[in-house]
């Protein structure tokens, strides 16, 4: 008998050959001053084609958006024609891959920044946590608050980030609201210290969210667009007081979009299973992608209980590119390179070995 796992599922208007999704791993190759993916890019999509989707690494949807050397972007002609190779090589496998429309926030430094510039957020704010630079892992640098009348230009620079994805051939794009970035910025109420409408209430703290959302829609039908969120996460030093109060009304707002599915970061991430998400992912009401700590055993079982439709797989995707053929196989999985996951080239890229034929 074929695990639910490895059959295929229509999220929204994306038909999956399976379940099982190749969730965004930022790898620090890009091109550091074009912010253009390569051909060792073009390979390693490629070899992990047999996901029944790929969400790309982050992807900056403008310079300001930028918060670590050697991230891509989705915002220039060079950039799309760079993707486009890989979503092209990607399609030829009968894979799908949508982009992370990516605006890291305060998580930047003022070397990466255009201009040296402060990096933004929802206030002026300084995040604990580590950003990569030049010269290393490095603490940000203090961030300034976006003003009201900037705001309209931030949703315009998703936008076109969103345009510049169906030109360079993404089957759709996924909005990172997750992991500390600047739409949490806005969204918790640990960094989000506005007194004017993006600030205060619930609703006004996701207003940014609802506004780019709606710009995407403008680009891509509802059930091409997917939202990763993560409640409970304190990624990048972030908090809030009750994430339960906070993403409740967040969730149940997004259930009348008609969305592709919901990303949902269950707990810490890359750590512990912490915070009710059970109570959060029962409130939405379309596809849902669990995401977090989940191996072959657990993901068959919450797949098969109908408590997930889709399970994001992140590490064990870098070390094993044929990942879907080594999990219904039950086969042994390649042990990861710690030491070649940020920066470099062919090793610990795409170097890693495919199951050998019988």
């Amino acid at each position: 008998m074929t695990e639910k796992l490895f059959t295929p599922f229509t999220a929204g208007d994306l038909d999956l050959k399976n379940r099982v999704v190749m969730a965004p791993l930022t790898r620090n190759r890009a091109d550091d001053e074009t912010g253009e993916v390569s051909d060792l890019h073009v390979t390693y999509y490629t070899q992990r084609a047999g996901a029944g989707l790929i969400v790309s690494e982050g992807t900056q949807i403008s310079p300001e958006g930028k918060g670590y050397i050697q991230t891509p972007g989705i915002h220039t002609p060079a950039q799309v024609a760079a993707w486009r190779k890989v979503t092209d090589a990607v399609h030829a496998q009968g894979g799908k891959i949508v982009v992370q429309l990516w605006h890291v926030g305060a998580v930047s430094h003022t070397s990466i920044q255009p201009d040296g510039q402060a990096p933004v957020s929802a206030s002026a704010l300084t995040m604990s946590t580590k950003t990569f630079t030049h010269d290393g892992f490095a603490a940000p640098s203090a961030a300034r608050a976006l003003e009201l009348s900037e705001i309209p230009r931030v949703v315009q620079d998703y936008v076109h980030a969103a345009q510049c994805a169906k030109e360079a051939g993404f089957d759709g794009v996924e909005l990172h609201a997750a992991n500390g970035y600047l739409i949490e910025q806005f969204l918790k109420d640990g960094t989000n210290k506005r007194t004017d409408a993006y600030g205060g209430s619930v609703e006004n703290r996701a207003r940014l969210l609802f506004d780019v959302i709606d710009g995407l829609l403008t680009v891509w039908d509802a059930g091409r667009v997917g939202v990763r969120l993560s409640p409970f996460s304190p990624a990048n030093g972030i908090s809030d007081s009750d994430p339960l109060a906070t993403y409740t009304p967040v969730i149940e707002r997004l259930n009348g979009y008609g969305l592709a599915f919901l990303h949902m970061v269950e707990g810490e991430t890359g750590g512990a299973r912490i915070g009710d998400f059970d109570t959060l992912r029962k409130l939405w009401q379309g596809p849902y992608m669990a995401n977090n700590g989940y191996d072959r055993d657990s993901a068959i079982a919450r797949v098969a209980a109908d408590e997930a439709d889709m399970i994001a797989f992140g590490r064990p995707f870098i070390a094993n590119p044929d990942l879907v053929a080594r999990l219904k196989a039950d086969a042994p999985l390649n042990d990861l390179d710690g030491d070649t996951l940020y920066g470099g080239g062919e090793k610990g890229f795409t170097d890693y070995p495919a199951l050998t034929p019988a």
